[in-house]
């Protein structure tokens, strides 16, 4: 699988369901994820990336998400740069998949 720069969350969905490989990497702080979060994501805060690289999988799809999208695109981008070649953002982050996908996950 070869994962667009930019994913969205009905995307994720769908690959989530299918039972794909990837990797969902939740890049907010603690106490945004302890806010809302989702049960298959790994939690890695942006600011830890540097020092955690060795934590993520090489050669599997790692589909980077934060609150909106920002962050988590500033961090597929370093990923790349980092000889990560299968990264996508979340478009519109968790707040996207709370309004498109599952209204039972918090919104702030």
């Amino acid at each position: 699988m070869s994962l667009p720069a930019e994913l969205s969350v009905s995307e994720l969905r769908r690959m989530h369901d299918a039972g794909e490989s990837f990797m969902l990497l939740d890049v907010r702080e603690d106490d945004e994820l302890a806010t809302a979060s989702l049960d298959f994501a790994r939690h890695v805060p942006m600011g830890s990336i540097p020092e955690r690289l060795g934590e993520l999988p090489e050669g599997k799809p790692i589909v980077v998400m934060c609150h909106g999208g920002t962050r988590s695109g500033r961090v597929a981008k370093y990923l790349r740069e980092h000889g990560f070649t299968d990264v996508a953002n979340l478009e519109g982050g968790i707040d996207a998949w709370s309004v498109e996908i599952d209204p039972s996950v918090p919104r702030y």
